[in-house]
Formats: structure tokens, C-alpha cells, sequence
């Protein structure tokens, strides 16, 4: 893989490297003049960013581990972390620094909700929610919904106003169907915060449902990156939640003083339909907690969450996330795992294919004979993040006896990077090879007598003829 040299550094006042990003790149290009969010992410690439010594990267600090500025991703924010469905962590900055996060606290909001309350239920809105202010879904005092078109209020235009009318209506529902509106919400906090340790969030705390957090809203709610990560994974399982923040623009219905209403709601994540990929999750934003996205990309089968917390601007939190999703999609690799010397044309599985010749396996009842093996399937490859180093591999050999065929398991082999198995494989016969005639056998078993005085083998050894390649040239990648 062949890295592009770093761009020349710009002052930022931190320690690092600076790289211009394009966040949407060709795309972006194509659509400057139609699309207000395109404009947005470009003017945000002209912000600083900067890679720092301390950033971990695949679990190490950069420091630690002597790469080049060039390789890591340039980002704003002050803390940041992405990670994939699976839970593998890529990228860290102050990822488990505790620190607000305003409206992604919404995300946790819906994952209670969806855990409480079937979609029907029916959400009222209070006088609270209806005057809380800030981002609103343009919810008015007695509106009445299901907790599906709710969701779509609370999560597509981040209203605070659904927030607490989610949180009072589905408290009361957790508390048994009775309860004040200020029990009900009180109730609805404390599932968050208890669905937050059931996901092991470690440092995280819930005030409220919306993420406020001065004036009447004032108080310790924080979380960190690291969490939120969690707390998205959980949410993204739900397909419902899914539908919600992967769209757009909706429309929502409400009974609004005996009469049907209908409300019109637009995302603020500005990456959906502009960034190949992009599926959600949400933004936030208060004086505190500065610009927050907690993104999501789906990509080749590979799901991403990017948590970036604290950018310098809401357009810089998107050239932000789009940098770690580029950054991780650009750095996987297909490693085929045979690379050998020598190939034979053999049948296997009923498809007459060109197998490398991964090893020779000794034949326990032949004194020199070995049989060729190849991979039970030859082609076989892995997807694999390149700076989590290079592949090692492991064989380990049967003994073969009696007439071998080919496609006959001989072992197996198995691969890892770094501490982690990556792939394991059986090696097959690619050739026949017969087991020793009576009068052969006879030879064989009085040579091995006497080799047996002399301390001779009386086998052939194994051998692995597999090459392990290169992801990376270490060189390539050192400060």
C-alpha cells in the first residue's frame, strides 16, 4: 500500500500535522452549486485539523508506535473515537474523557423509549415540552402521536420538545401506567442511566432526555466518546431506529385539537445523501458541549461509528466523521492468504482451479514421500485494516497414512494479526499419493529398524512453502 506524503503543516496552535480533507470529494465537486450541505462540508475542510502524538491508533499511541503523521487521520475535534458494528476500535482521541455532548444524548432517549413502549403508544405533549426550546420539532401543547411519529420528531430535526414529551409519556408506562409528568420523566432518566451501565458505558450520566445542559437544565449529565459508541451500536440493532435516522426529510401527523396536523421535518445530519455511505445517527450542539456527531456509514458489508465531540464548528463535526470513515475505508485490505511459488492444476470441489502449493505434508507411512497441500479453498482471502500490522501465520500438520487423495484434510493453518486470528484454513492434498506396496512396506519397516539404532529419521519432514506478504512496508510508514 503507498501513502501520500503529509501536506505541509499550518499552525494551530497544537501539536501536530495539519491535512486539508476533502470531505465529499468528487461528489462534493459535482453538486457545490446545488447543495447548501456540500457548501457546508467544503468551507469546513478549510478548518484546522491536526493529528497529535497522542492519538491511538488500532490501540497504540502514534507516539508509541514511530508512524508517520501522514498516515493518521486529521481531524478537529477533541475527542473522537470510530469503531465498527463488531466493536473493533480504530481511532482514539480523548475517547473516554468525560464531557457533554448535548442532543446525541437523543440517542439514548430513543433506545430507552423503543425498550419500554410498543410504537403505538400514545405521546402527549406537555406545557414543559412544548416551551423547552432550542432545536424543536414544532410541537404545540396537547398534541397528540404514536411513538413512532415521536421518534421521527425527536431524531430528524433533534426536537427537544419530543424529547420530554417521549420521556413523560413512556415514564408513565415504566412506572405502571400512573404517575405525575414530573415522576414520569424522572422515571424515564433513570432508565437511561440504567440502560447506559447495562451497555457497560463507563463513565456516563443522564439528566434529562434531550441533552441541554444550562439554565433549568443545568447539572453533571456527560458522557464519552467510547460510550457513545456503545450507545450507537445499540441503537443502529433496532430497525426502526435505523429507518428514522437514515432519512432525510419526513412528514409527521399529530391530533391537534381534535383535528389531524401535519408537521414537516428536515435532518440535521447533512452528511445523508452526500457521503457515500451515510445511514445517521445525530448531531448535537450547546456553548458547553460544543459541535457533536455521532455519525454512522455503512460500506462493503462494514458498519462504522464515528463520535466526534467538540469540533471547532457544526460544519467542521462532518468533515470530521467523514475523515475517520475515509480514513478506516481506505486502510482495509483484501489479503490473500496463499502465496506460494508453484501451483498444480487439480479438481477440487468438482472446479478444476490452479492451486499454490502452501506445503509439503510428510506421508507417515513412506520414509520420503511428502504430499502437496493447498488451502481447502484456494482463492481465499480476508478483509483486513492495515495498520493493525502485518499477517503472521501458523501451520500445523496431520499424519497422513494409507493412500491419500486429493482434497484429503492434511491439517489446518491459521493466520493472525497481531494478537488476533484473522482467518484459519485446512490444507487439502492436491495430489494423490498411494500408500506403500506389501513388498514396499517390508523394505520401509527393516530401514526404519536400522535407522532406529542410528537416530535417522525415519520420515520425511513438513514443510510451509506459504509466503506471508507485506500490507505495508515498515519503512514507508515511519516518522
Amino acid at each position: 500500500m503507498t501513502y501520500a506524503p503529509a501536506a505541509p503543516a499550518r499552525p494551530h496552535g497544537r501539536r501536530g500535522a495539519s491535512v486539508r480533507r476533502l470531505a465529499c470529494a468528487g461528489l462534493l465537486c459535482a453538486s457545490m452549486a446545488l447543495c447548501p450541505c456540500a457548501l457546508a462540508l467544503a468551507d469546513a475542510d478549510a478548518a484546522w485539523a491536526d493529528v497529535r502524538r497522542t492519538d491511538v491508533i488500532a490501540g497504540t499511541a502514534m507516539e508509541q508506535r514511530g508512524i508517520a503523521a501522514a498516515v493518521c487521520p486529521s481531524i478537529d475535534a477533541e475527542r473522537a473515537i470510530v469503531v465498527d458494528a463488531d466493536g473493533k476500535v480504530y481511532f482514539e482521541r480523548n475517547a473516554s474523557d468525560p464531557a457533554q455532548i448535548a442532543s446525541v444524548t437523543k440517542v439514548m432517549t430513543a433506545v430507552v423509549a423503543l425498550d419500554a413502549a410498543p410504537l403505538d403508544t400514545p405521546v402527549t405533549v406537555s406545557a414543559l415540552a412544548a416551551e423547552v426550546g432550542e432545536s424543536s420539532a414544532h410541537l404545540q401543547e396537547g398534541d397528540v402521536m404514536s411513538l413512532e411519529e415521536a421518534l421521527k420528531a425527536l431524531m430528524i430535526p433533534s426536537g427537544n420538545d419530543a424529547a420530554i414529551a417521549i420521556a413523560e409519556s413512556v415514564g408513565k408506562v415504566m412506572l405502571g401506567g400512573s404517575g405525575t409528568d414530573e415522576e414520569a420523566l424522572a422515571a424515564f432518566v433513570e432508565g437511561m442511566n440504567a440502560k447506559a451501565a447495562e451497555l457497560g458505558c463507563t463513565d456516563s450520566v443522564f439528566t434529562n432526555p434531550h441533552g441541554l445542559d444550562d439554565g433549568a437544565w443545568e447539572g453533571d449529565l456527560h458522557s464519552t466518546a467510547a460510550d457513545v459508541a456503545k450507545i450507537a451500536a445499540c441503537a443502529m440493532g433496532n430497525e426502526t431506529f435505523r429507518g428514522i435516522v437514515g432519512t432525510e426529510a419526513a412528514a409527521i401527523e399529530v391530533d391537534r385539537a381534535g383535528e389531524k396536523a401535519s408537521i414537516e421535518l428536515e435532518s440535521t445530519d447533512e452528511l445523508l445523501g452526500v457521503y457515500e455511505g451515510a445511514c445517521g445517527i445525530k448531531t448535537g450542539f450547546t456553548d458547553l458541549a460544543g459541535a457533536c456527531f455521532a455519525g454512522a456509514a455503512t460500506r462493503d458489508g462494514v458498519e462504522l461509528y464515528a463520535i466526534v465531540l467538540k469540533s471547532s464548528s457544526e460544519a467542521q463535526r462532518f468533515a470530521d466523521a467523514t475523515t475517520l470513515f475515509d480514513w478506516v475505508y481506505d486502510n482495509r485490505v483484501t489479503y490473500v492468504l496463499a502465496h506460494a511459488a508453484e501451483s498444480v492444476p487439480v479438481t477440487l470441489g468438482g472446479t478444476q482451479v490452479d492451486a499454490p502449493v502452501v506445503a509439503e505434508v510428510a506421508h507417515a507411512d513412506w520414509p520420503d514421500r511428502t504430499v502437496k497441500a493447498t488451502f481447502a479453498d484456494p482463492a481465499a482471502s480476508v478483509e483486513v485494516f492495515a495498520l493493525d500490522g502485518n499477517v503472521s501465520e501458523s501451520f500445523t500438520f496431520d499424519e497422513p497414512t494409507g493412500d491419500v487423495k486429493v482434497g484429503d484434510v492434511l491439517g489446518r493453518a491459521t493466520f493472525h494479526q497481531g494478537n488476533e486470528v484473522i482467518a484459519e484454513v485446512d490444507l487439502v492434498a492436491c495430489e494423490d499419493v498411494a500408500a506403500p506396496g506389501v513388498f514396499e512396506s517390508i523394505g520401509i519397516w527393516w530401514d526404519r529398524f536400522i535407522k532406529g539404532f542410528s537416530g535417522e529419521p525415519t520420515t520425511a519432514d513438513s514443510v510451509v512453502l506459504n509466503d506471508v506478504s507485506l500490507i505495508y512496508d515498515k519503512q514507508a510508514l515511519v516518522v
